[in-house]
């Protein structure tokens, strides 16, 4: 089993336990299923290049956060460099827990994290990425501003601007629902 150089903690189940969480991220940046599962990959193969260098008290997942963060900018530059455009419609997954019985409340819930999502990924990718590390993965928004690398007011502003467009779109469906009826 690998350990830190230290000797101290298990590497394994370090890098294991944040999988899901990276890999919810580097969707939402991608948005993409194959180009996310290799933002995680590529994250997980420089990580345990460079966990020799990481200290007994970091902050593990987001230093794995920034990483990945970190590779999907530097891809995007290649990309602007190379003027590579990129065009992908394919739906997304998601998998909800069943949380009833009940048909009903279960295509309830269904259709409400259908919407979510979709109004999330209507967001620009600044606001997208803000609202995922925030309000799914809970960062501080101190962690938020070292994993942007911008400003804590920027985090701040960001966060609201995205909320509040956030609120306009789920009303906005909703009253689409509604009115349909």
């Amino acid at each position: 089993m690998l350990r830190k150089r230290d000797g101290k903690g298990d590497v394994h189940g370090m890098y294991i336990e944040n999988i899901d969480a990276l890999y919810g991220y580097a969707l939402v940046l991608a948005r993409n299923h194959a180009e996310a599962e290799d933002l995680v990959q590529e994250t997980y193969v420089r990580a345990i290049r460079a966990m020799g260098r990481l200290n007994s008290d970091s902050n593990v997942k987001g230093w794995l956060f920034t990483i990945l963060r970190n590779i999907w900018l530097n891809q995007l530059r290649r990309q602007r460099t190379a003027r590579i455009v990129a065009i992908d419609e394919e739906e997304n997954e998601t998998n909800c827990a069943e949380t009833a019985n009940d048909p009903y409340s279960l295509y309830v819930s269904k259709s409400e994290i259908e919407q979510v999502r979709d109004a999330i990924q209507q967001l620009p990718a600044d606001f997208c990425e803000v609202i995922l590390l925030r309000e799914f993965e809970e960062f501080s928004y101190q962690e938020i501003a070292k994993i942007l690398d911008c400003p804590l007011g920027t985090v701040m502003s960001r966060l609201a601007r995205a909320r509040a467009k956030l609120r306009t779109l789920l009303s906005a469906t909703r009253f689409d629902i509604v009115g349909t009826e």
